[in-house]
């Protein structure tokens, strides 16, 4: 919250269930916050030039890309770094490139903290939109995905499951049960520009393919929602449907080679009914859905809580 004394916010990482590249394209995704990562943006105002500290078990891989970012924003909104004073603070727990949206939570911290100065509200591109640090912040992840969704910058503002919609919908996701879904590390980074790029040129190679594959991650979709507002007896086996749908998806857009893959596999010999990657793919996390919590301490899993509200 914002303070006489400066500028406190947090920002939230995200897993997606369903949806991933087609939305895109209209298709609806499931996304939700991570209880286990996110940012944490503190600025205390002085007149001195701009200091910025990195704390945090991730917080040092931000300034790789913060610096970058800063001056990206200050360009859109036509500002000089030499305006920018005071002290702060990112405390960062997100992996880069993991698929759990740390340059979306990277870029509304950064949208915040711009707000707060007065750069966007009084700005005429974006001061006439509905949600202005949404769209603001949104146009500087284009700089890390190419072309962004918006749905890491929407849960990492909202903090909370959300039935993502591009451009539409941003509504919270109905769950009458908790399913055991789990996060684990697949042991490769994701590069999500590349991964977009990837699914673009199949698409441009074979149109009706991918159409057909979007028709199918909209069924993924529709098939996990039914899943979340049914009761836990019926939901697992939908559940697992809409996670074989969606792993397909990922197989024929060409994004589960190595490591992922493996990883995929390891994780079904360990007793999981389901598995997905979550996010571009290409590397990165991967869903496993389980009857019971896994038992196998070899894999170090992380909850992915539909119920969570972000509260890392």
């Amino acid at each position: 919250m914002s303070t006489p004394q400066g500028f406190a916010k947090r920002t939230f990482g995200k897993w997606i269930l369903v949806g991933e590249h087609a939305v895109l394209r209209g298709v609806p995704a499931l996304v939700f916050p991570t209880s286990a990562f996110g940012m944490k943006f503190t600025w205390v105002p002085d007149s001195s030039s701009l200091k910025v500290n990195f704390k945090g078990s991730r917080g040092d891989e931000l300034k790789l890309v913060f610096w970058g970012l800063i001056e990206h924003a200050l360009q859109k909104t036509k500002r000089e770094r030499s305006q920018l004073t005071g002290e702060l603070t990112i405390e960062s727990e997100l992996p880069l490139g993991a698929g759990l949206g740390a340059s979306g939570a990277l870029c509304v911290g950064v949208g915040q903290l711009f707000s707060q100065w007065g750069y966007i509200s009084a700005g005429d591109t974006w001061s006439q939109r509905p949600d202005p640090i949404y769209e603001f912040s949104r146009e500087l992840e284009n700089l890390f995905h190419g072309e962004s969704s918006g749905v890491d910058i929407a849960v990492a503002l909202e903090g909370r499951g959300l039935r993502f919609m591009r451009g539409g919908e941003r509504s919270p996701v109905e769950v009458n049960w908790a399913p055991h879904i789990y996060l684990s590390y697949s042991g490769k980074r994701g590069v999500t520009s590349d991964c977009v790029r990837r699914v673009g040129e199949l698409r441009d190679k074979s149109p009706h393919l991918g159409e057909k594959l979007d028709l199918q991650m909209r069924e993924a979709v529709e098939v996990a929602e039914r899943a979340l507002k049914s009761n836990e007896k019926e939901g697992l086996d939908l559940l697992s449907r809409a996670f074989d749908l969606g792993r397909d998806c990922f197989y024929q857009w060409g994004l589960c080679e190595g490591p992922l893959d493996h990883h995929m596999h390891e994780l079904i010999q360990a007793g999981a009914l389901a598995v997905k990657p979550t996010g571009s793919g290409g590397g990165g996390y991967a869903l496993s859905l389980w009857e019971h919590p896994p038992k196998d301490t070899s894999i170090p899993f992380f909850s992915a809580d539909v119920l969570s509200t972000g509260a890392f």
